[in-house]
């Protein structure tokens, strides 16, 4: 008798599974039963979310990738259909926040933001669309930010590339629903409960006890709750922000 374990009928992709928020996504799609795929440039990033992930009973592949290297993204697609599972549902999720006065930041700054921001999530988006196109199902979800809807003083570069990210995720929404695809952009407005803000904005932080700041647990059970949606209500845009962020 065969001891070979059956292959997965469902994998979800995370690009950019960092320690919140992607990494929240990941964890919660892979209690559902989904194989995990995540991503990062360096796969020995990853290796603390892949041990969470199996040692709460769930299947999880760490994949080494640069996103902006097209060569790559179509490798990994490929990979994870051919080796893995069927992908249901992917995620974009790479950020790319930085913050230079408009008179100081370089072309290559500028350059390389737009590439993280914008390139790499028409690449995630355009392979994940050629894989579920032929099944007619899928979700794509793409991860927003402030800066998606308004530039802000010193972010010029991550609004631009944020900016554009929503377009594209309003295009293909527009192209591939009718084809039985959801593709979905969420907009995360508000501080977001990592080591980064605890570390660099103590007086944001101080606002976890009250629910203040973005949790990313809660952000990835609404990740989770669109990919459940009905097609007869489906959402395109959402937004997320701790009840007490101005707006």
């Amino acid at each position: 008798m065969s001891t070979t374990a059956p292959r997965p009928d469902k994998a979800v992709l995370v690009v950019g599974a960092g320690d919140a928020t992607g990494g929240a996504i990941a964890r919660r799609f892979a209690r559902e039963g989904f194989a995990t795929c995540v991503t990062r440039r360096t796969a020995d990033k990853l290796a603390p979310l892949v041990d969470r992930i199996r040692a709460e009973g769930g299947v999880a592949h760490a994949c080494a990738c640069d996103a902006r290297d097209e060569s790559a993204v179509v490798d990994l697609f490929a990979r994870i259909e051919g080796d893995i599972a069927p992908l249901e549902v992917v995620v974009f999720n790479i950020g790319a926040n930085v913050r230079f006065p408009i008179t100081e930041m370089t072309e290559r700054v500028y350059r390389k933001v737009w590439e993280m921001g914008a390139l790499a999530g028409f690449l995630t988006g355009r392979e994940a669309a050629r894989a579920m196109l032929p099944r007619g199902r899928g979700t794509i979800l793409f991860t927003g930010a402030t800066s998606s809807l308004r530039g802000g003083a010193g972010f010029a570069a991550f609004a631009g590339s944020k900016h554009a990210l929503r377009a594209l995720a309003q295009s293909m929404a527009r192209e591939l629903g009718p084809k039985g695809l959801h593709v979905a952009h969420v907009v995360i407005d508000g501080a977001i409960d990592t080591a980064f803000i605890a570390e660099n904005f103590p007086e944001r932080y101080a606002l976890k006890d009250r629910a203040g700041i973005l949790d990313p647990d809660a952000i990835a059970e609404s990740y989770w709750q669109l990919h459940q949606q009905p097609r007869s209500a489906w959402t395109h845009e959402m937004d997320l922000r701790p009840w007490m962020e101005p707006w």
